[in-house]
């Protein structure tokens, strides 16, 4: 008899590179390159697998992260969401590709019935909508945020800003759109 493999859910996390390029050491820029963190104030969207958690906790000191709600993510790619070409994210391309709106999207991909939010270019049927945003862009470039930063030095739960701060993200996110 086989047994299904039920999928599992991992936790959507919001990490945002928060300190710059200078006297990075290698290892760092290396594991901050993976994560498509290349410049200061950019943000990516990536599930918590133990790998994924294991490289955060590498780059603590130079991200901040934590779980993104639905709502929030879907305000980040109706703002900051690019596809290629540098051509912003608009309502009428995600109806193109079978979506309805960008909360229908945000949904999908944090309840995890989507595992990507981008890829490149799928072949999907007539009728049939993609796993993913074909072309958009892995990575959100945001403002630096309303109000400024306590510490770029100090981790959260000391009163700074590095480190994991959980759903607190969000508010940081939306002080950053």
């Amino acid at each position: 008899m086989m047994e299904t493999k039920e999928k599992v859910v991992y936790p959507r996390y919001a990490v945002i590179r928060l300190r710059g390029i200078p006297t990075t050491p290698r290892d760092i820029a290396t594991t901050l390159h993976l994560l498509r963190l290349r410049r200061k104030f950019t943000m990516v969207v990536v599930p918590g697998t133990p790998s994924i958690i294991g490289m955060i906790q590498k780059v603590n000191d130079w991200v901040t992260w934590g779980e993104i709600d639905a709502d929030t993510l879907a305000e980040v790619l109706k703002k900051r969401g690019r596809i290629v070409g540098d051509k912003p994210l608009t309502l009428e391309y995600l109806q193109k590709w079978g979506w309805q709106s960008f909360e229908e999207v945000a949904l999908a991909y944090i309840t995890g019935e989507i595992d990507s939010l981008s890829c490149r270019k799928v072949r999907v049927r007539e009728g049939q909508r993609p796993p993913c945003i074909p072309y958009l862009k892995p990575f959100f470039r945001l403002h630096p945020p309303r109000g400024g930063l306590n510490s770029v030095k100090l981790h959260f739960s000391v009163g700074g800003d590095l480190g994991y701060r959980g759903p607190l993200i969000n508010d940081l996110i939306r002080r950053m759109l």
